[in-house]
């Protein structure tokens, strides 16, 4: 029994040994084949949370965790490809952004700059300056053609030498590369390096590379051009030569609204000049005009020392003079009216006061009715045509009492009238023989008028204008709550 119990006890220990080392090889095997991989797995996760998405896991075998590795590895290898791309394209979002944004500010300086302009000179100067920044150009020429298309002038220039400047100032079509017709609107870039050298190239001598030829067109007529000098060889790209040809289109435009405001201005002085010819010629001409038949009836008077005749030749030259000093305060006076913005009454009463003072006649002022105030034009053209009619009292009727009476519904309406002592119409129209006459029908039918002049000999004259446009008054103010 002694050896039995020795022996089971020896198998017992033995067991025992066993099944420690049982115990030891399988949590190693616990370790080595599951928590590493799965420790691996976790840093590689925590790394791509980081954004390392070049981290990978190290392949440990063929089983199920070397399955899952491999998946993890390609899926963390799809992963940074995806942000690589994603980085590239927000770069060039951004680059293309940042380029878009440098165009429209580029357009929005332009466009405020031709739209302050009110000089050919400082707009040509401002825009040259303005697109060698835009287009980072070493130097700029404005040209502008004449319209024949056979010369070009230099309006502006930035960066040029000045011989060049001097040389260049005005190039006849064929002399040079620049200044030369398009045939469409789209800019040229000539390299300057392969073009035939010629005495007259000062561009070459200047160390200039390249030159961008950009045309000005306006309603398919090319005005003029732009020529951009670069010191290297440049190609722009599509986005640069839509924004260099916006802005020259930009450019034309405001060399055409200059032009267009020159003729207004122009056709408003020729206007003003033939209105002033008319109402000199129908006033001050004929004065002295009498004034001249007088001096010749003075002349011969005297020749026949006829003292009777000089002295009634004499008292009509008074007479002439004096007319012709009240026709030429009755102008200034007309010529210095003004009208009131938003209502013509002012104006009227004014007018009125004015001809007391110059004729000594009394004057009787009715305005009645509500309605839209005149415009300022029209206002204008009103009251040069009842100064008229009232000239025409003052030299013709041998009136005591002029009215004028207003009337703004349904339609606006002047009449002026006197007890002066009339004269024969035909049909209900006078001659245009009549001093002013002419003229006060040319400012009716220039706002859209109608006059009506009516007289009996012995019983005055009425001269009457009715207004039937709706677009001679103003339009009506919003009204604010």
């Amino acid at each position: 029994m002694s050896a039995w119990t020795a022996a089971l006890h020896v198998l017992q220990i033995g067991v025992l040994l066993l099944a420690l080392l049982a115990a030891g090889i399988l949590l190693f095997a616990g370790y080595r084949f599951v928590l590493e991989p799965v420790n691996h797995l976790e840093l590689a996760i925590r790394k791509i949370q980081a954004g390392d998405f070049a981290a990978r896991v190290e392949l440990v075998g063929s089983d199920e965790f070397g399955t899952l590795a491999k998946g993890f590895n390609g899926m963390a290898e799809h992963l940074q490809s995806l942000y690589g791309n994603l980085e590239s394209k927000v770069r060039e979002k951004t680059t293309e952004l940042e380029e878009k944004h440098e165009r429209l500010e580029s357009l929005y300086e332009v466009t405020a700059l031709v739209s302050r302009a009110t000089s050919l000179e400082d707009l040509a100067k401002d825009f040259s300056d303005r697109i060698k920044l835009i287009a980072k150009a070493d130097g700029v020429a404005l040209r502008w053609s004449d319209q024949a298309q056979q010369r070009y002038l230099m309006l502006a220039s930035s960066g040029l030498p000045q011989e060049m400047v001097e040389d260049e100032h005005c190039l006849a079509v064929g002399d040079c590369f620049c200044g030369v017709p398009a045939p469409d609107t789209r800019l040229s870039v000539i390299p300057i390096a392969s073009l035939p050298q010629s005495p007259r190239m000062h561009c070459a001598k200047a160390g200039f590379a390249t030159i961008v030829n950009v045309p000005i067109r306006v309603q398919e007529r090319q005005m003029g051009e732009v020529n951009l000098f670069f010191r290297s060889k440049t190609a722009p790209t599509a986005a640069e030569r839509s924004l260099l040809e916006a802005l020259n289109r930009h450019f034309a435009s405001a060399m055409e609204n200059l032009r267009l405001n020159a003729m207004k201005r122009e056709a408003a002085v020729s206007g003003e000049r033939h209105h002033l010819s008319r109402e000199l010629h129908d006033s001050i001409a004929q004065s002295l005009a009498f004034l001249k038949i007088q001096v010749q009836l003075m002349r011969d008077a005297l020749a026949s020392k006829d003292d009777p005749r000089m002295r009634s030749v004499l008292e009509e030259i008074d007479l002439g003079v004096r007319e012709c000093y009240g026709d030429v305060r009755e102008l200034l006076v007309n010529f210095r009216t003004r009208t009131n913005d938003e209502d013509i009454e002012p104006a009227l009463a004014t007018t009125l006061r004015k001809f007391e003072l110059q004729s000594g006649l009394s004057t009787d002022f009715d305005i009645s009715g509500h309605a839209l105030p005149l415009s300022a034009d029209v206002q204008i053209q009103v009251l040069h045509i009842v100064q008229e009619a009232l000239s025409n009292v003052r030299k013709h009727a041998q009136a005591s009492q002029v009215w004028l009476k207003v009337q703004q519904q349904p339609h606006w309406s002047f009449e002026v009238r006197d007890n002066g002592v009339g004269f024969a119409t035909a049909m209900g129209q006078c001659d245009d023989t009549h001093v002013g006459l002419h003229i006060m029908n040319e400012r009716a039918q220039r706002i859209g008028a109608a006059m009506e002049i009516t007289s009996t000999p012995g019983q005055g004259c009425s001269v009457r204008l009715v207004l039937s446009n709706p677009s001679s008054v103003m339009p009506q103010a919003p009204v604010r709550l």
